[in-house]
């Protein structure tokens, strides 16, 4: 890619980390996986026809894999250009919490490089956490790269536990519904490109979402809790430190009353 330059010799591009995190319990066995491989395999061609759009970005992906345990498939990020799909399976349980654990491990100072843009999580699920994932929100909650980060979840069959994904995303217009293979696909493709081009202009188009609105909604406490309103004197993205959010376009999300066609999970 391209390296561009500001005035003075400053680097113009700067890498944003796009992290896929699937869920590969043993109900994703059989067409769920089946989709979620071929669709995200198909989707990197459009993934860099979107980043090449982004030319002050820099696109790094790589991707999580959570079942009884939970493993990167891609432990290094890598840039879109150069990204190849390797193929899950589904079996085992569906333990969340340790999938946040080895995310968080990643959204800290370093590893992640203080020119970053905020990174782009999205999740897919089908069912409900099998082990204590709240400890392990409750820690990635607190970390700067998470909070404000745009991210996305895609709910897969009628047993996805919703409010677990509305927790993660902090906003529930970004839980996509995906109860058939077609409504899969389409919302995969949605969220791969249409995060793929997230950007920081001056005005947010309409029907659009920014990464620290999603954080505020994600840090509004429960009834009967309290939240820490300051913000941490490392948070990367302070005014201080010029930050300004991302803004993702939510005006195409595909309408899951469109894909009502085929069996329905």
């Amino acid at each position: 890619m391209e390296v561009l330059q500001r005035p003075g010799g400053e680097l113009a591009t700067r890498p944003i980390h796009f992290f896929w995190v699937v869920d590969c319990s043993g109900s994703m066995y059989g067409e769920k996986i089946g989709i979620v491989n071929n669709t995200i395999q198909e989707c990197i061609p459009e993934m860099r026809s979107a980043a090449d759009n982004n030319p002050n970005a820099q696109l790094l992906i790589r991707a999580l894999q959570f079942s009884s345990g939970a493993s990167w498939l891609t432990s290094n990020p890598v840039p879109v250009e150069d990204y190849g799909w390797e193929d899950m399976e589904a079996n085992g349980l569906t333990e969340l919490g340790k999938a946040f654990d080895l995310l968080a491990a990643q959204l800290s100072i370093p590893p992640m490089p203080e020119r970053a843009l905020p990174p782009v999580i999205v999740l897919l699920s089908d069912g409900q956490p099998t082990d204590d994932y709240k400890k392990s929100m409750e820690k990635l909650k607190k970390l700067p790269w998470f909070r404000k980060a745009v991210k996305i979840a895609i709910s897969i069959g009628q047993d996805a536990d919703d409010e677990v994904l509305i927790e993660f995303t902090g906003n529930k217009e970004l839980v996509l519904q995906a109860n058939n293979a077609t409504a899969l696909a389409k919302m995969i493709k949605w969220a791969s490109t249409t995060a793929s081009m997230v950007s920081a202009p001056s005005s947010k188009p309409m029907n659009s979402v920014s990464a620290s609105a999603s954080a505020q909604a994600a840090s509004v406490p429960a009834q009967g809790t309290s939240a820490v309103a300051s913000t941490p004197a490392d948070d990367p993205f302070a005014p201080a430190n010029n930050g300004a959010p991302l803004v993702l376009d939510m005006s195409n999300i595909p309408n899951p009353d469109d894909f009502d066609e085929g069996a329905v999970w």
